[in-house]
């Protein structure tokens, strides 16, 4: 396996801007009167907004991501089973935070006995409690106590949970997986794949071109049935595009052909984006809901040209510190996904409205922007204290 630096700061950039935008577009969903250009393009659109490319990017990251996570832990010296069992481990986290996310979207009030705010802040504080990047000098009952309060909140929140209407009143069930559950099932094919590869590129490049091709067939009628969780690959497809990306530049790394790189990224993300649009009228068009091969070729472009301005920026000329204030978003990711549920559910429960003022046009978009920095700025906050999440 090709080795890179065991951290790469560009990386770490790259994912604190994307979250940084992430809890902005999410946090600006609710403003109303913005460009159209900003916002998520609806579903039966031929268009992608600017939202529409953050979750996409944040797929690709964790992709470039897989390599380093995998070989660090190899130049550790783990096991071929330590290192499946952190794979398998991780991608459950994810699985049953985005489990939970999904069966929220339906919690009916009426049904319930716990209100929605107060469930939904429940469940993310056993998500901590499980989850915690527990200090070491932390006893281990003091540890595993706590881990076993979060499970035990997460079993009791099941039970009490309900959902759907008055009609038909539901339990937790699976409907799809939400955006932790996707980034879940993404994450465990892409690193098996690397994994037990063994990061051979040929492996990689076949597979990446499989995902892709499945996405596009399903696209233009040549498969009619979707694969079972895994859908049309779209998610596979973009995550394993950042896991050759960082392989790739692993082997220039490698190699010491580095002066290459910034040819072979800029026009392979050039010729990404070319290709999205190449294939737009043939394969529905392009869009984020329909997760249409457009939009995965587009997105996967504009990625890679980001990721390849960042290691200039960062890499190269060292400039990271330009990027210091959102530098917690890229080191505790996690952590910095699941505040704004602690934010919105504990306005909701305390009946907290913004003035209109705050909701509506540039005003709104300002809010929004302020909101996510500051969700950030708390969690380097908790991240000097130790408090952050690891799985």
């Amino acid at each position: 396996m090709p080795q890179l630096p065991k951290r790469l700061l560009s990386i770490d950039v790259l994912r604190a801007l994307t979250m940084l935008l992430m809890i902005f577009v999410n946090d600006a969903s609710s403003v109303t009167h913005i460009p159209l250009w900003l916002d998520h393009a609806k579903g039966d659109d031929d268009a992608m907004g600017f939202a529409d490319t953050i979750f996409p990017a944040f797929l690709f990251i964790v992709g470039l991501s897989i390599p380093l996570a995998i070989n660090n832990r190899l130049l550790k010296g783990d096991t071929f089973k330590q290192v499946l069992f952190y794979i398998l481990t991780r991608s459950a986290a994810l699985l049953i935070m985005g489990f939970y996310h999904v069966n929220l979207e339906e919690y009916n009030d009426d049904a319930a006995i716990l209100p929605k705010a107060v469930w939904a802040l429940i469940i993310t504080l056993c998500f901590f409690l499980i989850w915690l990047d527990y200090p070491e000098t932390l006893s281990k009952v003091k540890k595993y106590s706590l881990m076993g309060l979060g499970v035990t909140g997460l079993i009791v929140m099941a039970i009490l949970y309900r959902g759907g209407d008055a009609k038909h009143i539901t339990h937790m069930h699976p409907s799809w997986w939400g955006i932790l559950g996707i980034i879940g099932w993404s994450y465990l094919v892409c690193a098996l794949v690397y994994f037990l590869s063994k990061g051979r590129m040929p492996i990689l490049a076949i597979f990446l071109v499989i995902a892709a091709g499945i996405n596009i067939a399903m696209h233009t009628d040549l498969i009619d049935d979707q694969f079972p969780i895994l859908g049309d690959m779209s998610s596979v497809a973009l995550t394993m595009f950042g896991v050759v990306t960082s392989v790739l530049y692993a082997w220039l790394f490698e190699k010491n052909r580095t002066k290459q790189l910034w040819a072979i990224f800029a026009v392979a993300g050039v010729l990404l984006i070319a290709g999205g649009l190449l294939i737009r009228p043939y394969a529905e068009g392009i869009s984020k809901i329909r997760s249409t091969p457009a939009w995965v070729f587009i997105c996967s472009g504009i990625t890679l040209l980001a990721f390849e301005f960042f290691i200039y920026m960062v890499d190269v000329k060292g400039k990271a510190n330009y990027f210091k204030i959102i530098r917690p978003a890229g080191t505790s990711t996690l952590t910095c996904y699941l505040m704004p549920y602690f934010q919105v559910y504990l306005l909701m429960l305390f009946d907290v409205e913004y003035p209109d003022i705050f909701n509506t046009g540039i005003i709104g978009l300002v809010r929004s922007m302020a909101t996510a920095f500051i969700l950030i700025w708390l969690v380097g906050l908790m991240e000097k204290r130790h408090l952050r999440l690891k799985i």
